[in-house]
């Protein structure tokens, strides 16, 4: 990784950013990870406003749980990934979702930056007081499986799911 970069709340002010960001995943034909970070640009300050309830729990899907949002931006304030920070988990995120989602966008890969953006999301999951945090990748996706254990991910039991994909569960805990 070339330049210091943190994480940041989604903002207002970075509307053209986002939609570069967003229609960048578009044009890779790539589902856009975390799926939290996916919403349409149409109506930005719509999605500000479900990311900012989604963090209390207002206006999510019954099985959804609140879940905070953060940009990974460097000093120009231009957006390189995103993570969904999950407050807690359901069976279903205890087998194949984990507490936290993340992505880069894909011209920014290979870089590091999702190793810092996994370290930088763990920061904030001890300030929401998440001590063992669940961090889930699919058995192929060999990258992000580096990141993981990269942030101390310790591997814990497959979950195989019904269509047969495995997905490799790591948990990481905040005190060691």
């Amino acid at each position: 990784m070339h330049r210091p970069v943190r994480l940041i709340k989604p903002d207002p002010l970075l509307e053209n950013e986002y939609l570069a960001y967003y229609n960048e995943w578009k044009a890779a034909k790539e589902t856009i990870i975390p799926q939290a970070s996916a919403t349409d640009p149409s109506n930005f300050f719509a999605y500000i406003e479900k990311v900012r309830n989604a963090e209390k729990g207002i206006g999510i899907p019954a099985s959804w749980i609140s879940n905070s949002m953060f940009w990974l931006v460097d000093h120009n304030e231009t957006i390189i990934g995103a993570a969904s920070i999950r407050h807690r988990l359901t069976p279903p995120l205890l087998q194949t979702g984990g507490h936290i989602g993340y992505g880069i966008r894909p011209s920014q890969r290979q870089k590091g930056y999702a190793t810092e953006l996994l370290r930088l999301a763990l920061i904030q999951t001890k300030v929401l007081g998440i001590p063992k945090v669940l961090v889930t990748c699919d058995s192929t996706n060999i990258a992000s499986e580096k990141v993981i254990r990269k942030n101390g991910g310790k591997e814990d039991e497959d979950f195989i799911e019904e269509n047969g994909n495995v997905v490799k569960r790591f948990w990481i805990f905040q005190n060691e």
